[in-house]
């Protein structure tokens, strides 16, 4: 005992020694970002004959049904329920189905699903993730690294919470992950977004130019709290299921609050915004997928926006017509930019 007592001593002092020491490091001040990232962007030349493509999230039924008829090729979707993804994943193979069996209609046109799972994913919760596993979607929405493990080998596209805001981090995610694409960061105003597509293959990149902005996430359950007698799912009879909730702010804007399947709360602001004024500038950066989120839109509202939004790619309305039409708010990310310049 005397003996390991010794050599326990020796080794934490030699541990303590070696913490002690700095890392060693040599200082290159001619370097830059670009050493690390060599001819990155230059082996990706733009193709701008490529058509740009618009991506639909859902976050219910009757919102994918809409979606469906709209002509988009890749839709994703985000429900609070798991259990609701195979019914959706059979809704879209049954309409592909139908739609290759009408003259004229090619395989190459039939829609693909991305399914989404929630954002955090504790030790105790893989089960959702096997249950979204088991639905059979064409691919996966991924947003932590859970998630890139579990679904490892799969068809996956990384969502906003990855925060891929420089080249760098694209990179990354790109070579170790084999992702097919990237969501860029909400952090990001226009011209920091128009760089990261320069220093970068802009094919690489889902923007959103549309949603109702996420405001905060939260392990504490609205629903659950206020709208029931339970403590968890088990016993709180799934209020989320029949209610719709929103918190009025001191404005008087009513912002929209969800949950997931772990139980935890988003709150999006209650008035979508979009980055319409800004497409023809990314566009011209070769920036080629855009991404439309919905929230609790009917039907009726998620077809007449996607049209609108084909229509801007299309170069029939401009931004600022279409969202001074639809009554957004026109805004790209989180905020327009205290550096953002101004164009005349």
């Amino acid at each position: 005992v005397r003996a390991l007592n010794q050599l326990r001593r020796a080794l934490v002092e030699q541990l303590l020694s070696a913490r002690a020491r700095p890392r060693p490091w040599t200082f290159y001040p001619h370097a830059s970002h670009r050493d690390l990232l060599p001819d990155l962007a230059a082996s990706a030349p733009l193709e701008k004959s490529i058509e740009p493509q618009l991506i639909a999230l859902v976050r219910s039924l009757p919102q994918l049904e809409a979606a469906l008829k709209t002509g988009l090729h890749t839709l994703y979707g985000e429900f609070e329920n798991p259990v609701r993804y195979r019914e959706a994943v059979q809704r879209v193979r049954e309409f592909n189905h139908e739609f290759n069996h009408e003259p004229n209609n090619a395989a190459a046109s039939q829609r693909q699903f991305f399914i989404a799972p929630p954002r955090i994913t504790k030790p105790s919760e893989y089960y959702i993730l096997e249950q979204v596993r088991n639905a059979g979607a064409d691919g996966y929405l991924v947003r932590n690294y859970d998630h890139l493990e579990y679904f490892k080998g799969e068809r996956c596209i990384g969502d906003f919470s990855l925060n891929v805001a420089n080249p760098m981090t694209a990179a990354y995610f790109k070579k170790v992950y084999g992702l097919e694409r990237l969501s860029a960061s909400y952090d990001l105003n226009v011209q920091q977004l128009e760089n990261l597509l320069e220093s970068s293959p802009p094919h690489w990149f889902d923007i959103t130019i549309h949603q109702h902005m996420p405001m905060f996430h939260m392990e504490h359950c609205v629903f659950c709290a206020f709208l029931s007698t339970g403590t968890d799912f088990t016993n709180c009879g799934r209020p989320c299921d029949t209610h719709e909730v929103t918190l009025r702010d001191r404005t008087g804007t009513e912002h929209i609050l969800q949950a997931d399947a772990g139980c935890r709360n988003t709150l999006f602001n209650g008035r979508a915004q979009t980055g319409a004024e800004f497409i023809t500038r990314l566009m011209d950066k070769g920036a080629r997928s855009f991404r439309v989120e919905f929230l609790n839109e009917t039907p009726a509202q998620v077809i007449q926006m996607i049209e609108a939004y084909q229509r801007l790619l299309k170069g029939e309305i401009s931004g600022s017509e279409l969202w001074r039409s639809l009554h957004l708010s026109s805004q790209l990310g989180v905020t327009r930019g205290t550096l953002e310049k101004k164009h005349h």
